[in-house]
């Protein structure tokens, strides 16, 4: 394929095709109804092209468009069943795979990076990528020393079209919700405008994994792999096999499910204790199942430092809610910012809206599943509900931003493995705070 298209009309153009190609197929639909066609197959064709499309266009445009494309992934978990089933393929292609920039702009951000003479750099460079992301693609490769390592380049111009594709998708957003249902993008678009230096600077990234890599070196439960060297646009890393999550999510075994699930949640809670950071981009796209049974973990672009790892008053409250202590989690939540001094909130609706982080701690083991998460997630959506009502009374303290949506995309990516994990166990050993005591 050619290169990302730059130009910002182009970009505009491409990404409110996604409402107009929806409203176009809705028309055509309704031609095919009429003319005997059964409603349920019309409308699963059209969810279906407009998937296709979804994966298209924001695989061929990369930046913030592909971005917010992965941070979707996630949460089609939260989505109804037939609005999720067409987007859930082409989402999760967009975890770990989307068309490839060209040779040739590969080749040129080598040399931009490690000179005219960037070959003698590598014994062996495999032109054709492993993997694609939002602002960087990945080639297998082995280095001078023999090492086989993993080279991530960045897309030219992948600066100015991620800050840009925030813009024009919030535009797009504001156009029309109908291309991906039951999704509010508005609060991700407004977290990713502030992370983007962060991204785009891969000397950053490589001083993140470095910490990671350092703190989990010999770890029997976490792999992260060392980095080779980096450039501004250029990030070399030893290569980490294993099975991706998102093979995992599409056809893993029950064996599989239940030690990737357990895996991935015990690195969530124990890195910000043991790095002080928090790695925050969970999208199955980061993580493998390696065969020695540890996770692999990668791309550590987005972090948020906890230098005194996660708040303690999070095991604390979940602890409290435990117990049933609704007066104690309200007094708790004040304090923290989420309910403002002069907002009512009844402390029981309070408890109920929670409910959904307490369900895995009543049993030693708990199956996150689709089912499951579209229980609560239907709850929080009907305006009708007490839950809705509750939560509109609520604040997200800045303090706990990514906190809250690394924890909420997680659970998200749970869901998706679907399978047993003993999160009692896992939470009292890793979470500051957290005292649950003996089993009922």
């Amino acid at each position: 394929m050619s290169e990302p298209p730059r130009r910002g009309f182009t970009r505009t153009a491409r990404l409110a095709s996604l409402p107009l190609g929806m409203a176009g197929r809705a028309a055509v639909g309704a031609g095919r109804r009429l003319s005997g066609t059964p409603a349920e197959e019309v409308a699963l064709r059209l969810q279906t092209q407009a998937a296709e499309q979804l994966f298209s266009v924001l695989g061929e445009l990369k930046g913030g468009a592909m971005k917010v494309g992965q941070a979707m992934s996630i949460f089609e978990a939260a989505m109804p069943e037939d609005l999720a089933a067409p987007y859930r393929a082409a989402l999760t292609r967009l975890q770990d795979a989307a068309p490839p920039m060209p040779t040739e702009t590969v080749h040129r951000v080598l040399g931009e990076n490690l000179g005219p003479r960037w070959r003698t750099k590598f014994r062996e460079f495999d032109d054709t990528p492993v993997a694609s992301a939002s602002i960087g693609q990945v080639h297998r490769a082995v280095w001078k020393d023999g090492r086989v390592v993993a080279v991530k380049a960045q897309y030219p111009g992948a600066g100015p079209a991620l800050v840009g594709d925030f813009r024009r998708l919030a535009r797009v957003t504001r156009m029309s919700a109908s291309w991906l249902p039951g999704l509010d993008l508005g609060p991700l678009l407004d977290e990713f405008v502030g992370r983007v230096e962060e991204e785009l600077d891969y000397g950053r990234e490589a001083a993140n994994q470095k910490v990671f890599a350092e703190v989990f070196d010999g770890d029997p439960d976490v792999a992260v792999p060392a980095v080779v060297h980096h450039g501004p646009t250029l990030l070399v890393t030893e290569w980490l096999d294993g099975t991706p999550l998102s093979r995992i999510i599409a056809e893993g075994t029950d064996e599989q499910r239940d030690l990737a699930a357990t895996r991935y949640l015990e690195f969530h809670v124990a890195a910000p204790a043991r790095a002080r950071l928090l790695h925050a981009d969970p999208h199955p796209g980061n993580f493998r199942l390696l065969d020695d049974g540890r996770l692999g973990v990668m791309d550590f672009g987005a972090v948020d430092r906890l230098p005194g790892g996660l708040p303690p008053v999070i095991g604390r409250l979940l602890s409290r809610a435990l117990e049933d202590d609704a007066e104690s989690v309200l007094a708790g939540l004040r304090e923290e910012g989420f309910v403002r001094p002069h907002i009512d909130v009844d402390a029981d609706e309070l408890l109920d809206v929670i409910d959904p982080f307490i369900d895995p701690l009543r049993v030693p083991e708990f199956c996150f599943t689709r089912d499951w998460l579209r229980t609560h997630a239907e709850r929080y959506r009907d305006p009708r509900s007490v839950d809705f009502r509750t939560s509109l009374r609520l604040n997200l303290p800045p303090d706990y931003m990514m906190i809250e949506r690394v924890w909420a995309g997680g659970i998200g990516v749970l869901c998706q493995i679907d399978g047993v994990v003993p999160a009692r166990a896992v939470l009292a050993n890793g979470l500051p705070g957290a005292e649950f005591g003996p089993m009922p």
